[in-house]
């Protein structure tokens, strides 16, 4: 079965309405299921706060509307009107600025499920009244036919586009006031019907003078025109729906203005109700003489159809007719008479399609003489009327009524079908009731009243026409059904249907319309009732497994002779309604309720009934949680029909019993201490929940296990044991690999342990546990009795912490061109035994950056370039263009890595370093870098081929002294030996005396200094000294 969608529509917006005015919204709903009265809820979204809602009005809900409307709605400031079921408008009575905003259309669910949209929205713009209407207010003495002028100055501001009407109108008293000329917002110029003629001939006319200002003028006044003159004016916008609306309406203060007559003076107006007509309408023309002193003046009148005589008046108001209309005058169908002294009439009864043309009056004043004789003097009339007479159509309208909508068993109703609008009587029209029985779908013909006259009686309308009068009134065509000594079988929905007939010259007949009235529903009422059952509300607390004892009891009934049908219910909480337990019948037959036979309760209900009869007892057996709430019994009151018919005639709904079936006291405790455990990475941890306390020995507990991660709302369920020892997982794509690492067990009563094996990073969290305590109830079934959670227990799993170091001594190394050298890169210590390393070897070469403009000084810079890089995973990077070929990668163990550069050029002169990068696999085998080192520098010169002694002596360091230093103090601890060895020779053989008889006291050594241009080294000196 195809389900219509619920669609809410709203008047569409936005909507520009002015301070102060009266706004009306409409709103109405379609393709809804339930009753076809839907209700609806206002409410208006603020500019200020355009996320909130604030609820204005309800149809349905008088606590509906927020306290900063409540005051409006009570005093029918804001109110809704309800066009129909299924429509209702919103009317704000004196608009106040602060109702702009977005306003919200909703209708309450009554669907069997949700299908469509429920609500819609529209928005409204409260802008100023800035219209003004000014016209100077004065008293103005006229004599007929002077002119009058008059100014009105209507203005706006509004910044909307919009548009303004202008209209004057006359007031008299407490007339109503007459419209002279109007301006409509289309810029069309209208003149009122009293004026029209006026208008047309140039006597009334409406300008523009200025910007602002509009000019009324009236040429050639008439006594008539004397009384108060004033305008008004009214703004109107253009809606969305391209509908114009008038957003205000003002009027000026008035001018009083006297016209005073001449005497002889006389004007001749002529007027008609309209100008088309149908066939067989009447049409009355009406000539209006304005003078002066008319009864003390002769006047004659004369009428005229198409410039042809009709009829004429003298002054003794005797009518004369030509032949024709003599002849209708004879038959009643026209009427030439003299209404008052200056009003004349000429009425047509039953207009023909010969009638259409021109009309008109002419009156001529005559004065008598002293003979007695009459003579014409001035004569007048006015403009044409044409009317236009059209063969009759087939529009009718056909309404049913009756007065006595509901009666009781047998009285008499009546019923009228009255059609609109009243065709003549030589219009054939048949008139049928049709009747659709109460619980019937179909409708029959009852009677029908022909076209010629006669009664014509239905087929299935036996029972009616024995008890059932049927007549058509003489004056038209109304047909009324009168039915006596009414039943159940008169109840029902009555329909009439009106046909229009023509008879054509052939004496056939051709039907040219028909028309249905409304339904019309007659209720038959049956007698008052009496039924009065106990309102008393009782409570009951008890423990399950005891029975629940039910009463109901009926104070009072209609008749000793009444049956009664007794329903029991149960409301709980969650229900909108209550739920069918028990129903016996006003037969005493017994039916189970769909709650009895969804919750199996046929083999625990027990029914019993007093012998007085006025007393009903349901005892629930064996009770159970689930039979908590509030039990009622409706009771139906049954009565024997006058055609023997049981029918239900009264019911009535006992007041409540509140039931209250108890569990076990919840005894339920768990572990609520917080706990912070921290490990390392591939370490088992075990987390404990435990119960300390439970309900019952015999119950059973799930176990849930859940983890807040870190950067996460929401907790994950890890994993949980069944009440059957069941173990389940979580959603398997939050848990990742986890689930083969869990381990879940319970090695004592109330203690649970979720192990995780080889632990991660990612495993880290807030873990706690839910326990669910399960009881076994009376209909041996397993409920829910309690659930406790435990205190959190904080996991952190660390990554081991980076011990790695490398090798950072300073080293130097000279190397001849073409000969190959090692770059060493030395690990001193691991974080782990199972780490993996990446080495990258860098060469770093010093390049001039050039001079500087204002210094003029050298500064040295460093390039780095990467020489070769060994990934974790032992895959090389390509080589530079100038290393490729000439390197060769060795790993000497498992901390020492060797790079060999071969070919040695100048160009590989620089410093060298390397840099260490620790890898280790987490348990999940992703890789990770834990840390990372750098190497000290490696000093590296190439010598050319044809160095000399002196530049590769002062290359190195070692040979630099060896050559240069250490020879000196030898050399002169020799020399000093040797003269101590001759001085003491010379003591010895007593031979003190140098050549020349002088002692030698004084060794004088040069002073050696050497300073090669390739280093900088330590300067060798040797100085003279003192020899014992």
């Amino acid at each position: 079965m195809a389900l219509a969608q619920r669609q809410v529509t709203v008047q569409e917006g936005p909507l520009y309405r002015t301070e102060g005015s009266h706004v009306t919204l409409w709103c109405k709903v379609s393709g809804y299921q339930g009753p076809a009265e839907q209700n609806f809820q206002w409410s208006i979204y603020l500019p200020s706060a355009p996320e909130r809602e604030v609820q204005i009005v309800s149809t349905v809900d008088p606590s509906f509307p927020y306290a900063i409307y409540t005051q409006r709605v009570r005093g029918r400031g804001i109110f809704v009107e309800r066009l129909q079921g299924d429509a209702v408008l919103l009317h704000i009575t004196e608009l106040q600025e602060r109702d702009a905003g977005q306003y919200e259309c909703h209708t309450p669910n009554t669907d069997e499920r949700y299908f469509g949209s429920y609500s819609a929205k529209m928005n409204l713009v409260v802008i100023p009244d800035s219209l003004r209407v000014t016209a100077i207010p004065q008293t103005l003495n006229k004599v007929e036919h002077d002119s009058l002028e008059l100014k009105c100055e209507v203005s706006k501001s509004t910044a909307q586009h919009s548009h303004v009407s202008i209209a004057w109108y006359r007031q008299r008293g407490s007339e109503a006031p007459v419209e002279i000329i109007s301006l409509s917002r289309d810029f069309v110029l209208r003149a009122g019907s009293a004026y029209a003629q006026r208008q047309a001939t140039g006597d009334v006319r409406l300008d523009k003078v200025g910007e602002t200002t509009s000019k009324l003028t009236i040429y050639n006044l008439h006594p008539s025109d004397q009384g108060e003159f004033y305008c008004e004016a009214a703004e109107w916008i253009q809606d969305p729906d391209d509908s114009w609306y008038a957003m205000t309406r003002k009027r000026s203060q008035g001018t009083i203005v006297n016209v005073q007559a001449t005497d002889k003076e006389f004007s001749v107006r002529l007027e008609t109700e309209k100008r088309m007509y149908i066939v067989g309408e009447p049409v009355e023309f009406r000539c209006i003489l304005e003078a002066q002193n008319v009864p003390d003046r002769y006047f004659s009148i004369s009428w005229a159809f198409n410039s042809s005589l009709i009829a004429s008046l003298g002054p003794n108001a005797v009518p004369v007719l030509n032949n024709e209309f003599a002849q209708r005058e004879a038959l009643g169908q026209l009427k030439v008479a003299k209404e008052s002294d200056n009003v004349f009439v000429l009425k047509i009864y039953r207009l023909r399609l010969e009638d259409s043309g021109k009309y008109n009056c002419r009156v001529t004043e005559r004065e008598k003489t002293v003979t007695g004789d009459f003579i014409d003097k001035e004569s007048k009339r006015p403009k044409n009327i044409p009317i236009t007479v059209m063969p009759l159509k087939a529009g009718f309208a056909v309404t049913a009524i009756s007065r006595t909508p509901g009666v009781t068993y047998n009285e008499s109703f009546d019923l009228q079908c009255i059609i609109k609008p009243h065709y003549p009587s030589w219009v054939p029209v048949s008139v049928t009731w049709r009747f659709q029985p109460a619980g019937s779908t179909e409708f029959h013909d009852l009677v029908t009243f022909t076209r010629d006259g006669g009664v014509q009686w239905g087929d299935r309308a036996a029972a009616f026409r024995t008890r059932t009068a049927i007549e058509k009134a003489e004056s038209s065509n109304n047909v009324r059904l009168s039915i006596s000594r009414a039943s159940d079988t008169e109840a029902g929905k009555y329909q009439c249907v009106a046909e229009l007939w023509r008879k054509n010259y052939n004496s056939s007949w051709t039907r040219l319309a028909d028309r249905t009235s409304n339904l019309l529903e007659i209720r038959v009422l049956r007698p008052v009732t009496k039924l009065q059952v106990s309102k008393s509300k009782r409570s009951i607390t008890l423990v399950e497994n005891r029975p629940i004892p039910l009463n109901c009891s009926v104070k009072s009934q209609t008749s000793p002779d009444s049956h009664f049908a007794v329903l029991w219910y149960v409301h709980k909480p969650s229900d909108a309604d209550g739920k069918l337990i028990l129903k016996t019948t006003h037969s005493s037959a017994f039916e189970y309720g769909t709650y009895a036979e969804e919750e199996g309760l046929r083999g625990r209900l027990q029914f019993e009934r007093s012998a007085s009869g006025g007393l009903f007892s349901l005892t629930v057996q064996r009770a159970e949680v689930r039979d908590s709430g509030s039990y009622y019994c409706h009771v139906e009151e049954w009565l024997l029909s006058p055609n023997h018919a049981w029918y239900k005639l009264a019911e009535e709904v006992s007041g409540r019993t509140e039931v209250t079936v108890k569990q076990p006291d919840n005894r339920l405790q768990v572990n609520q201490t917080h706990k912070n455990i921290t490990v390392l990475e591939n370490e088992w941890v075990t987390l404990e929940c435990l119960v300390s306390n439970r309900t019952s020995p015999s119950s059973q507990l799930l176990v849930e296990w859940s983890v807040w991660r870190p950067g996460r709302s929401e907790k994950e369920v890890v994993a949980w044991l069944s009440r059957q020892s069941t173990l389940h997982y979580g959603d398997l794509a939050a848990l990742g690999k986890l689930r083969s690492r869990l381990h879940l067990e319970s090695p004592a009563p109330g203690l649970f342990l979720l192990s995780i094996q080889n632990s991660t990073v990612r495993d880290s969290g807030a873990y706690g546990c839910r326990v669910e305590e399960w009881l076994l109830d009376p209909g041996d079934r397993w409920y829910k009795r309690a659930e406790d959670i435990s205190g959190l227990i904080t996991l952190t799993v660390k990554q081991p912490d980076p011990t790695l170091q490398v090798d950072t001594a300073t080293t130097n190394l000279t190397v001849q061109e073409k000969e190959s050298f090692p770059l060493d890169c030395s690990i001193l210590s691991r974080s782990s035994p199972e780490s993996h390393f990446a080495v990258t070897w860098y060469n770093l070469r010093a390049k001039e950056a050039g001079n500087h403009a204002e210094e003029g000084e050298e500064e040295e810079e460093e390039e780095r370039e990467v020489v070769l890089s060994v990934g974790p995973d032992a895959i090389f990077s390509p080589e530079a263009g100038r290393w490729e070929g000439r390197l060769r990668f060795q790993r000497l163990s498992a901390v020492l890595f060797r790079l060999t550069v071969l070919q040695a050029g100048g160009a590989d002169t620089g410093n060298y370093s390397c840099r260490v990068e620790e890898w280790l696999v987490d348990p999940n085998g992703v890789w990770y870098r834990l840390a990372e080192e750098e190497s000290g520098m490696v000093a590296v010169h190439v010598q050319d081929a044809g160095s000399t002694l002196q530049s590769v002596i002062c290359s190195n360091d070692a040979l630099f002294y060896f050559v240069f230093f250490y020879p000196f103090p030898i050399f002169g601890i020799l020399i000093i030996t040797i003269l101590l060895v001759r001085f003491k020779s010379r003591n010895s053989s007593k031979n003190s005396e140098g050549k020349n008889g002088v002692p030698l006291l004084w060794i004088k050594e040069p002073h050696l200094n050497y300073s090669p241009t390739c280093l900088e080294p330590p300067v060798l000196s040797i100085h003279p000294g003192t020899i014992d």
